[in-house]
């Protein structure tokens, strides 16, 4: 065992650890922030690195409020300040005075120019997104099958309105995760109809830029845009945009939110059925009760059933009435009509003059009416018989 006076306290350690590091003094140190962000204190935290080395920063409010601009993630800048720690975590890092920007840094210049390759392809555009379905039969998600993230996705979504799921495993960091993440969202694709999912979710918790970066990936953005299905892209926390998120037809700022959006609430599903069942039934009332006001209305516009039959009826005894008051003297009048007509016709009967002695003069069905009429056989028709003659040839009118 060391003597006692060799033994330190923790905090001892650490005080020793402080005073050691800040005998650096001032430094200016090169690098890419990541994971930049002003705190609701007003101090602004970022982590500075290159692609060896990752130090935090910090940089008090009043540092802070004579910045033009608030530096953002992945911006290269050239920070100065002094080395220090904090003992409660037993990490160091830069307390900043100064911050000038540097430029890009280089996986942000490429991912920019990724982007905008992508964007003049149209993979971004706002017209090619489609409408999430409103109640998935059923949800796919493609996550790493480890961690707290799909354990929160699928307790929301079961929380929320209980629905099957279809897991998809991927890794989704490191080398590859990229081809695995868009492999996974093709073979979602690809499942028969009976077992296909109506909404898929492409999701991971936070982490760095470097942790996010397979979604930022070309063959993960062609992956989401070539889905035949609705993608949700649930990638990191608020802050975090990756490709994915522009590709997806609809963006969560986190995973948990992903899931929500995939689903509604079961109880706000029970609630509006309620409230359409009820609406129903008072349209329902609405138009009976409307329908009896019109009925009600023309009932009052028709006169009324009893009297109309009445009005008919006594219609009808009168014109019988007159029927029989005027039937003899129609008949009557109808009968001297008649006799009239018979006068007329007995005057006109050709076999009236032959009453009187005259004789009707035939040749066939025809009656010969001058005494130029051609020679020939005749027949004389009297009031009591008939007589055959001819009209002779040689005296013109006689007949013998």
């Amino acid at each position: 065992m060391p003597p006692a006076r060799d033994v330190l306290t923790v905090s001892a350690l650490a005080g020793h650890v402080k005073a050691q590091v800040e005998d650096l003094g001032r430094v200016a140190v090169l690098g890419e922030l990541s994971k930049a962000g002003v705190h609701a204190s007003g101090h602004f935290y970022a982590d500075l690195k290159d692609s060896g080395a990752v130090i935090s920063l910090v940089a008090w409010r009043d540092v802070v409020s004579r910045w033009a601009h608030i530096p953002q993630h992945g911006d290269q800048v050239v920070v100065r300040g002094v080395v220090t720690t904090y003992p409660l975590q037993s990490k160091y890092q830069i307390k900043v005075d100064s911050l000038e920007p540097a430029g890009l840094g280089v996986l942000m210049q490429q991912l920019d120019a990724l982007k905008h390759k992508l964007m003049a392809e149209g993979l971004f555009d706002r017209d090619r997104k489609r409408p999430l379905p409103f109640l998935p039969t059923r949800i796919g998600l493609v996550t790493s099958p480890t961690g707290a993230v799909v354990h929160d996705m699928l307790a929301r979504i079961a929380a929320r309105c209980p629905r099957p799921v279809v897991l998809a495993p991927t890794a989704v960091q490191g080398t590859g995760a990229d081809r695995q993440i868009a492999d996974a969202i093709a073979a979602l694709n690809a499942l028969p109809p009976a077992r296909r999912p109506d909404v898929i979710v492409v999701a991971r918790g936070g982490g760095s830029f470097e942790d996010l970066m397979p979604f930022n990936s070309e063959l993960v953005v062609r992956a989401v845009v070539a889905s035949a299905i609705p993608v949700i892209s649930g990638v990191g926390h608020e802050p975090d945009v990756t490709l994915c998120d522009f590709a997806a037809d609809v963006r969560a700022p986190t995973p948990t939110a992903a899931a929500e959006m995939a689903v509604p609430v079961r109880e706000d599903l029970l609630a509006m059925l309620d409230g359409a069942h009820t609406r129903m039934l008072r349209g329902a009332r609405q138009l009976i009760r409307r329908r009896r006001e019109q009925l009600s209305h023309l009932q009052r516009l028709l006169p009324d059933p009893q009297r109309m039959l009445l009005q008919a009826h006594d219609r009808v005894q009168m014109l019988g009435d007159r029927l029989i008051q005027a039937a003899p003297a129609r008949v009557l009048r109808l009968k001297e009509r008649v006799d009239t007509l018979a006068r007329v016709l007995a005057a006109h009967d050709p076999s009236m003059p032959l009453q009187r002695g005259f004789v009707r003069v035939l040749r066939g069905d025809t009656t010969l009416t001058r005494a130029t009429a051609p020679a020939g056989p005749i027949t004389l028709v009297f009031a009591d018989g008939r007589r055959q003659g001819t009209l002779d040839e040689h005296i013109p009118g006689h007949v013998r």
